[in-house]
């Protein structure tokens, strides 16, 4: 589960590196990540000065990515699309300045679940006119309930990371584990969780870390920059896998 920063820092390559190798199954992230990554594939850049746009109206109100994004969403509703499938598909017909660094299109390629889930009004993406609320909500929603139906395969050894996400992320999660849960018999139960942020937040610790594992599985919270850790953590993954050849 990805929130914008680990996008925004740089560290796409490490997680499709994952994706290649098999040991990411699922991504999920929020509206935030989702722009970034958008962002980097088509135009080579992210990020604004915010509280400078902010004095004169301009922030957020890039006229490519708000029309591309959200162009990509009201096709998603009109085909049955999930936001994540609707924006790979976008970019797939687009001229790319960074394609190779997009999670969404890594996802596609290699068949992985991208799911992003959106919280509508607060996305720079929602300020624009060709905003559809109806396409936002369809999309993501389509988004949710792939979500939860990955969730059953965490039984018994599987890991849930969160990256860098304080609100989204946590509380969809904790959603999207008792639709799996309720269809289940009461699994998955026996994963572990991890929160890896640069400070500590109230939902990732008590959704992620410890509701989610209450009574099975084991919960994690390890504090650190983004730059630092998931380099860090992604090495470990690596060099584990490797060591079992």
């Amino acid at each position: 589960m990805l929130g914008g920063h680990i996008v925004k820092t740089g560290l796409a390559p490490l997680l499709i590196d994952l994706m290649d190798r098999r040991v990411i199954t699922h991504i999920g992230m929020n509206g935030s990540a989702a722009i970034h990554d958008y962002e980097i594939a088509r135009f080579g850049a992210t990020s604004e000065d915010v509280a400078r746009g902010l004095v004169d109206g301009t922030f957020g109100m890039a006229e490519e990515t708000g029309r591309g994004m959200n162009q990509a969403f009201s096709a998603g509703m009109k085909n049955g699309w999930g936001m994540g499938e609707s924006l790979a598909r976008a970019l797939q017909e687009s001229e790319l300045s960074n394609g190779e660094l997009s999670v969404l299109l890594a996802a596609s390629r290699l068949g992985i679940p991208c799911t992003v889930h959106a919280a509508l009004g607060a996305e720079i993406i929602h300020q624009h006119p060709a905003a559809d609320g109806a396409a936002i909500g369809d999309t993501s929603h389509r988004d949710f309930r792939r979500l939860a139906a990955s969730l059953p395969a965490l039984q018994d050894g599987g890991v849930v990371l969160n990256l860098g996400s304080a609100v989204i992320m946590p509380e969809v999660f904790l959603k999207a584990l008792t639709i799996a849960r309720n269809l289940n018999g009461g699994k998955p139960t026996g994963f572990t969780t991890c929160d890896l942020d640069m400070q500590r937040h109230y939902r990732p610790r008590v959704n992620v870390v410890q509701r989610s594992t209450q009574g099975s599985g084991k919960g994690y919270e390890i504090t650190g920059h983004h730059e630092i850790m998931v380099p860090m953590l992604a090495w470990g993954v690596v060099e584990a896998l490797e060591s079992r050849r």
